[in-house]
């Protein structure tokens, strides 16, 4: 890494698709030259290597803004949706077709959001609680155990769903709330926000939105969808945009997360000045 690429401020992001457009201006455009971008595959390491300070800023799963101490809110960009997701579904093994039936969840290691949204689901929409065990995201080895597994990201849209039934658990949050869920935003530790002020990240999401064509044709071999697929699913599943609704949304997650242990209290959100 070059000296002055080292002085660069350092965010961390998950490399799923569902986030490209959020770094694809610090990855291939205008802001390019404005940070160092640490990728991993889970939104989970991301959460701790901020917590951790090796990185200034990151794009975190909402729940851990409550958990983390003293965490700051980078205003007006999310992964969020506002009614069906397609990447954060639940699926239930051969011969189940009605959550009531379940009775062991295996959970995505790689979510923690999304981890908190299913116990919520059972809890509070459906009133009873199956088992829970956490693992590495594979479809087949989590459905061997269990009847039901929650997968995330890329894994969740690539997998053979044969004589399998898949709920999307945006669409039940929608169907139960009638608002849309927040699943990740842009955060940093309060009171070392001097490196971050200055990079533009509405600028970078509205750029990476913009070049959703090319940011299809890079993934298609990645994700093995056609660049159709990606842009609809960029376009028309997740919302990027943390606006009114979808500050409702989170709200309301947040307290009902706190209703039911997931959480120790609810913390205000608290934002960097634009």
């Amino acid at each position: 890494m070059s000296e002055t690429k080292a002085n660069l401020p350092r965010i961390a992001a998950s490399s799923y698709l569902n986030s490209v457009p959020l770094i694809w201006s610090f990855l291939r455009g205008t802001k390019r030259h404005d940070v160092q971008l640490i990728m991993d595959t889970a939104p989970a390491v991301c959460a701790d290597m901020l917590a951790r300070g090796d990185v200034e800023a990151a794009l975190v799963p909402v729940i851990e803004y409550q958990r983390i101490p003293k965490l700051v809110i980078v205003p007006g960009v999310c992964v969020g949706s506002r009614a069906k997701v397609r990447s954060v579904v639940l699926v239930l093994r051969e011969g189940l077709d009605d959550l009531r039936e379940v009775r062991r969840v295996a959970l995505d290691s790689s979510s923690r959001t999304s981890v908190a949204l299913v116990q919520i689901i059972f809890r509070e929409f459906l009133g009873f609680e199956p088992e829970w065990t956490i693992v590495a995201p594979d479809v087949a080895a989590m459905l061997k155990a269990n009847d039901a597994a929650l997968v995330i990201g890329d894994p969740s849209m690539t997998f053979l769903r044969d004589n399998v039934v898949v709920y999307d658990l945006a669409q039940l949050w929608r169907e139960h709330t009638g608002l849309g869920f927040v699943f990740a935003m842009w955060m940093a530790r309060d009171g070392h926000t001097g490196q971050i002020e200055g990079i533009d990240f509405v600028g970078a999401r509205d750029e990476g939105v913009q070049h959703a064509e090319a940011i299809a044709e890079h993934y298609q071999n990645v994700v093995g969808f056609s660049c159709d697929e990606i842009q609809a699913y960029l376009r028309d599943n997740i919302a990027y945009e943390l606006d009114d609704e979808m500050l409702e949304g989170l709200d309301l997650f947040y307290r009902l997360a706190h209703k039911h242990g997931l959480m120790p209290e609810v913390q205000p959100l608290r934002f960097i000045a634009a």
